[in-house]
């Protein structure tokens, strides 16, 4: 009998797949930044370089969206330029992504002019080498929302429980087309041994009449 099955061919496996390649990526991410957040707590977490960071204004619209992920990366304050989009620290402390629109020097230290592309004026403070954080790279829209969700800790209890529940279920629906497989083709078998034994009855009888 030959009760093998290609793994592509069982919607259960492409379940546990699509759940895993989107949601644990996403959970393990943000593990390892709150992490980060909670040990070193006057850097802003990175993963390998790059920075994500959750989009809470309309600020650089239609460029950026409120509710975006956005992906930094980290990068030589000197090589930035005029039209770059950077995300720095502003007078708050706070993480803010703006774009460059001049670049001055005073007394020898120079500075970033920045103005969010939906803003009618600039931004009031100049931005230091030190206030950088990262280049703007790309966006993920609507991701932020979910990211956000995701830093509390009962949305990673719930989710986990998700992932488990999904591969629990993708594991019994796969298991159970198995063994009707299995069953079927073991019925098959039989019918068919059935069929091979009758037919040999039959040809002794027939034999022995012919004697």
């Amino acid at each position: 009998m030959n009760t093998s099955k290609k793994w592509y061919k069982n919607w259960g496996n492409w379940l546990i797949i699509i759940a895993t390649i989107i949601l644990v990526p996403i959970l393990l991410i943000n593990i390892w930044i709150m992490y980060q957040a909670n040990t070193e707590k006057d850097k802003i977490p990175n993963v390998f370089g790059y920075k994500p960071f959750i989009v809470l204004s309309g600020s650089m619209e239609t460029k950026i969206h409120k509710g975006d992920l956005i992906i930094t990366k980290i990068i030589d304050p000197k090589t930035l330029k005029i039209n770059d989009v950077i995300a720095f620290r502003d007078a708050e402390n706070t993480v803010t992504t703006h774009r460059i629109i001049d670049i001055v020097e005073d007394d020898g230290e120079t500075y970033f002019i920045t103005k969010g592309d939906n803003n009618n004026t600039q931004d009031e403070n100049l931005v230091e080498y030190n206030d950088v954080e990262g280049l703007y790279l790309t966006r993920i829209p609507n991701v932020g929302n979910i990211m956000n969700s995701l830093s509390e800790p009962t949305t990673i209890v719930i989710v986990i429980m998700g992932i488990t529940i999904i591969f629990i279920i993708g594991f019994s629906i796969s298991n159970k087309k198995q063994k009707d497989i299995e069953k079927q083709e073991f019925l098959e078998y039989k019918k068919m041994k059935e069929q091979q034994k009758k037919k040999t009855s039959e040809s002794k009888v027939k034999s022995k009449k012919t004697k």
